[in-house]
């Protein structure tokens, strides 16, 4: 009826970027003007047989035809591009609506219909077949010529709740474009004058409880419908039709013969809408009896594959490369958009050699040339040499950790510098890179903070990237990464194999938005990367992670010995979260302390290390925090 409301999320499947431009404009023209979002979504294919990781490769360059889309886009639309991997394109436009919890979901009919159904009509597509019939929301199926001066809608109607999509449909696009919207209802040839005065009055009545906008309500009298319906299209620039399909009669075409045959020859665009078919209460009753007789045995199969099948698939689907986000104008514009202020966080100690190019380049590159960053943060843990003069010298804003919410104390650490810039900082978005980077480039920035503004579900994600190793002044390919090889790859697949795609859980540069971060603890040393994902991923679930190929990175390499107190910090870690998600002791005691032998003329001895990692408490408990963020809570909250 009319003064319903509009789609909120219309979820648009894209089988070529090319020639999306119709349906994105369509798309936009029907979304709730101020709180509306566009989704175009690339469904990549894996033949059953071979695992969904196979996608990754195809995955990242469906994004990248994706971000063509963006550009179809009107000004002050919210468009996202998604990409999901499946044995199947229609289920997997099917899951993406639901996921999106779309309203509509607008799919670009090209070409001529496909085979015909068994003891039925032709089918439209396969996929488009499919996915209308599981689909959990209004469809519209839109065979393009290409609308664009749109001054005249013509809407056939016979009645019916098809028939009032398709009005509701046509009088947001007329109200978008000063349009008329010409009703048009088809009678017999030879009617009585008293029923064809009926059928005007009930015409009038129609068009006025559906449309809004100008209208034109047509009454014709014909022994040809399909022919009355193409020859008024010739005086339309659109013509907006619903499905006359018996619901439910699977040997009939899905629309109906008659919108199918308009769509194929009228000269115009046409859409041809339908609206879920709701399931009657005997239908729906058979559907609970039946999952009740097979939910425990469902149950029990899903348990033996849901992981590995839902990592694979993850890996898949959530590995982005950072060149998909090296356009930072497309970027900026995607954040302002969306409303979002980013911090980019710098860790230092003892980082004279290298913070002074990683300041120079994240101003130059992410705040002057583009305002991709709102605020730069150096926090610094006490460093003893010219560390702090040059990021200042640069122009970063510089603090030391220690002094931030200092009547908590301080704990030496990375984790703690990080918990403590989280207080330090205003972004909704909170970008971490490590400054002990030899050959730095803004993509450590740009690469993580990419695919937070490109996918509203994502909440956390994580770089990876290759390691080379230093060693006696050689670059050796392929040599780092031990620690997380050795120690946390090992733990992760025992442990917590839902994280098991991730390929570098313990590096050094990372983004989360706010309000998954300040609900987390920080362990303050050396486990503050395994912690974050352990806990992130408990919040926001595996499917709200992503990970990024930064491609390459040369850093500082630490000797064995420091990299076994690291190992052991990492082991101390996973075992805490171990006890606290089993609800068990696994051990009577952890140990908090490591015993490195030494010897040498005479000498053998234990050197005792105390190196237990402290926890901080999720900065949402922390009094000064909400009162900051109250303080605040127009910039960036």
């Amino acid at each position: 009826m009319a003064g319903e409301p509009l789609p909120s999320r219309i979820l648009i499947p894209v089988a070529n970027p090319l020639t999306a431009e119709e349906l994105v404009r369509i798309g936009a023209s029907l979304l709730e003007p101020r709180t509306g979002e566009l989704t175009a979504l690339g469904i990549v294919e894996v033949p059953e047989g071979m695992p969904l990781s196979e996608g990754a490769t195809r995955a990242r360059q469906a994004r990248r035809l994706l971000q063509k889309v963006l550009d179809y886009a009107p000004e002050g639309t919210v468009i996202h591009p998604l990409v999901r991997i499946g044995r199947h394109a229609a289920a997997g436009i099917v899951e993406a609506a639901a996921e999106q919890e779309a309203d509509l979901i607008i799919f670009g009919w090209g070409g001529k219909s496909g085979p015909h159904r068994e003891g039925g009509g032709p089918v439209i597509s396969p996929t488009i077949d499919e996915a209308v019939r599981e689909a959990p929301c209004d469809i519209a199926v839109i065979k393009q010529r290409g609308a664009r001066d749109i001054r005249r809608i013509l809407v056939p109607v016979r009645g019916g709740p098809h028939a009032e999509l398709a009005l509701r449909i046509a009088d947001a696009l007329a109200h978008r474009h000063g349009a008329t919207v010409a009703v048009m209802h088809l009678v017999p040839q030879g009617v009585t004058e008293a029923v064809r005065a009926q059928a005007e009055h009930a015409l009038a009545a129609f068009a006025r409880q559906h449309v809004t906008a100008r209208s034109e309500p047509i009454l014709r009298e014909t022994h040809n419908v399909r022919t009355a319906i193409l020859r008024e299209a010739e005086r339309s620039d659109l013509v907006v039709m619903g499905a006359s399909a018996p619901p439910g009669d699977a040997g009939s075409s899905l629309f109906g013969a008659l919108p199918e045959a308009i769509a194929q020859r009228a000269k115009p665009t046409v859409i041809v809408v339908k609206t879920r078919d709701a399931i009657s209460r005997a239908t729906f009753e058979q559907l609970a009896q039946r999952a009740e007789t097979l939910a425990a045995a469902d149950r029990l199969a899903e348990e033996s594959r849901a992981i590995p099948a839902k990592v694979d698939r993850w890996f898949a689907e959530a590995n982005f490369h950072h060149s998909e986000f090296s356009d930072l104008a497309r970027l900026t514009a995607l954040k302002q958009k969306q409303g979002l202020t980013v911090s980019l966080v710098l860790p230092t100690l003892n980082e004279s050699e290298t913070i002074g190019p990683i300041v120079r380049r994240a101003i130059r590159e992410m705040q002057e040339r583009y305002p991709l960053l709102d605020e730069i943060l150096v926090i610094d843990s006490e460093s003893t040499d010219d560390t702090v003069a040059i990021a200042e010298a640069e122009g970063a804003r510089v603090v030391s950790h220690p002094d931030v919410l200092a009547r908590y104390g301080s704990y030496r650490g990375k984790g703690e510098a990080l918990w403590k810039s989280l207080y330090e900082t205003t972004g909704d978005i909170v970008v971490w890179a490590d400054t002990d980077v030899r050959n730095w480039h803004h993509r450590m920035v740009y690469g993580t903070l990419g695919p937070l503004l490109v996918e509203p579900r994502l909440q956390y994600v994580k770089g990876y990237y290759q390691r080379p190793i230093v060693e006696g002044g050689v670059l050796k390919e392929g040599g780092g990464g031990r620690v997380t090889e050795l120690v946390a790859r090992p733990l992760i697949n025992l442990f917590f194999p839902e994280l098991s795609g991730m390929i570098q859980p313990l590096a050094g540069e990372y983004a989360g938005r706010r309000t998954l971060l300040e609900q987390i603890p920080f362990f303050t040393g050396y486990a503050v990367e395994i912690g974050h994902l352990i806990d992130a991923s408990e919040r926001a679930g595996i499917e709200g992670l992503g990970q990024v190929d930064l491609e390459r990175r040369v850093h500082r390499n630490q000797e064995l010995e420091g990299l076994s107190r690291m190992s052991f910090v990492i082991l101390q870690a996973v075992m805490k979260r171990l006890e606290e998600r089993r609800r068990a002791r696994l051990f009577a005691e952890l140990g908090s302390t490591m015993k490195l032998p030494r010897s040498g003329r005479g000498r053998l001895s234990l050197e005792v290390h105390e190196l237990a990692d402290h926890e901080r408490p999720p900065m949402i408990r922390i009094p000064e925090y909400l009162e900051k963020r109250r303080g605040g809570a127009g910039e960036g909250s």
